[in-house]
């Protein structure tokens, strides 16, 4: 069945409307976020990458190339929150991932990028991997059974419930939240495995997923699944949905917002037949080319469609790689996808948020540019609305500073601090060269030995975070952590009015010797 249900989508697609169209007198935006794509797999941030990158380096020498650019998180749920409220995701209480079938993380009421873009006459679509919730028409029970695999899979009352939840309408997603349209896998790794648009599950989740295609670096949960459901053809799909979104956009008279969160070089590591074995290196490796091929593709649609000279267009990932695609075997070969960054994706470390950061925007942004302005994904959206003249209220964007001088080309830096966090929500702040971690690197498999309470590391002279000089530095160490309370405690980091975050948010302090005093106050 999967031929059948690829050709019914290939007509779907070309039935698309196209709209008549006059040039947009605002830029459009294209924002393309991969995800799990490191610094160091980018030939251009890293010229010893054994991966060729070509369209990505094109990109990067048509516009801004950053080289201090970070996600807020070194996974994927919180970092995409931030990116699309420009607010960090830590202060809602949260600092992992949304869990599966879990409820929407950006809360109904708060400003979200789309939202603002529609305020001002831009239509919104978001294309590919969601991961920021929904509220399921399930109960905590159901969403736990539709994750794992069920005791029998051939249980009739088990799939006929599944047929009746995912027939109804999702609630409070990506089309409550400012987007006009959605359409993506939600998740391509966990269920349901189908498309959904807009706020309905495409075709029928009528059988649970093979085990065969469970692990491995494949799917990651059981759970139901359209018949068929072929992996290595998420990929293809969500590039051809954007062509024809971006062929109809540029003939309609509105400008246009797309929102492109790729569901690679994550797993699955469903690599398609014309790119298996391409990089000499690994799937994962493969993966990375084919996603720079899509790339590629929506670049030369942009360009196919005339709309590029009008288009701002910027690159990034939601966090670093991760380590269990195949570290081993990457580094062996000369590979490093972090680049001369310490740790991977769930780290605290550089190499699980230093992420790489493109833009390109034609008039505006002179091509060949390379910056080192510490640069934060929050920071789109007071871009943005600078770009628009769009004063945001008190209630947004509260971690958002604006780039508008930076790609105009002006001196001068408007990010005096930036925070991160691990996957296990251990908070780093990073001030001019210095870097403050509240806590161990790395929670993970990599295990930080280090015995001292927090890390404290001079990235001008220790990019690789070898030296831990909180011991050394208990002045500076106790000068950042009371910055860091500051900036918990007034609900913001940029200028305005004091905010409340949406939790608790707990900072260990240090005492005068660097050393713990114990789990600090909440705020």
């Amino acid at each position: 069945m999967k031929l059948p249900f690829l050709r019914r989508l290939s007509l779907f697609l070309a039935s698309a409307a196209l709209g008549s169209a006059a040039p947009a007198a605002k830029p459009n935006i294209v924002i393309i976020l991969a995800d799990d794509l490191g610094y160091g797999d980018v030939a251009s941030n890293h010229p010893a990458s054994k991966i060729p990158t070509p369209h990505l380096d094109r990109l990067a020498a048509q516009g801004l190339r950053f080289t201090d650019a970070h996600s807020s998180s070194s996974v994927c749920s919180p970092t995409r929150y931030t990116l699309l409220t420009g607010r960090y995701h830590w202060r809602t209480g949260r600092s992992g991932i949304v869990p599966p079938f879990g409820p929407p993380m950006i809360a109904a009421d708060r400003l979200t990028l789309p939202r603002l873009l529609q305020q001002h006459g831009y239509r919104t679509a978001a294309i590919g991997k969601w991961h920021l919730g929904w509220n399921w028409p399930m109960t905590p029970a159901e969403a736990k059974t539709y994750s794992t695999k069920p005791a029998d899979p051939a249980d009739a009352a088990l799939l006929a419930r599944a047929l009746a939840i995912f027939a109804q309408p999702i609630p409070d997603g990506p089309t409550t939240r400012g987007f006009d349209f959605y359409f993506g896998p939600d998740v391509p790794n966990w269920p349901p495995y189908a498309f959904i648009e807009n706020d309905r599950v495409l075709g029928v989740p009528s059988v649970f997923l093979p085990a065969a295609l469970v692990g491995n670096n494949q799917a990651s949960l059981h759970g139901p699944a359209v018949p068929d459901w072929p992996l290595d053809a998420i990929l293809p799909t969500l590039a051809d949905r954007t062509d024809a979104f971006l062929t109809e956009a540029a003939r309609r008279p509105e400008p246009f917002f797309l929102y492109l969160p790729l569901t690679t070089p994550h797993t699955p590591l469903a690599v398609a037949a014309e790119w298996r074995g391409r990089s000499g290196l690994n799937l994962y490796a493969d993966l990375v080319m084919q996603t720079d091929a899509v790339v590629g593709r929506v670049l030369a649609t942009l360009e196919r469609t005339g709309a590029a000279k009008n288009t701002l267009v910027i690159f990034t990932s939601d966090n670093g790689c991760a380590a269990y695609i195949g570290i081993k075997e990457l580094t062996a070969a000369g590979h490093f996808p972090s680049g001369p960054f310490r740790g991977y994706k769930t780290d605290a470390w550089e190499g699980g948020h230093r992420v790489p950061f493109f833009v390109r925007w034609p008039g505006v942004v002179a091509p060949g540019g390379i910056t080192p302005h510490l640069t934060h994904q929050a920071d789109v959206m007071a871009t943005i609305a600078e770009m628009l003249s769009a004063p945001l209220p008190a209630t947004a964007a509260e971690d958002s500073f604006s780039l508008l001088p930076v790609l105009r080309g002006q001196p001068g830096s408007s990010r005096p601090h930036a925070v991160n966090q691990s996957n296990h929500g251990t908070l780093a702040l990073r001030r001019g060269d210095w870097k403050l971690i509240f806590g161990h690197g790395s929670d993970g498999p990599r295990k930080d030995t280090d015995p001292s309470p927090a890390r404290l590391y001079d990235l001008a002279a220790d990019p690789g975070e070898t030296k831990n000089l909180v011991n050394t530095q208990p002045a500076l160490a106790a000068e950042l952590t009371a910055l860091m309370q500051r900036l918990i405690a007034e609900g913001r980091s940029t200028p305005g009015a004091p905010q409340k975050n949406d939790g608790s948010i707990a900072l260990p302090a240090l005492s005068s010797s660097g050393r713990s005093r114990g789990p600090g106050r909440d705020f």
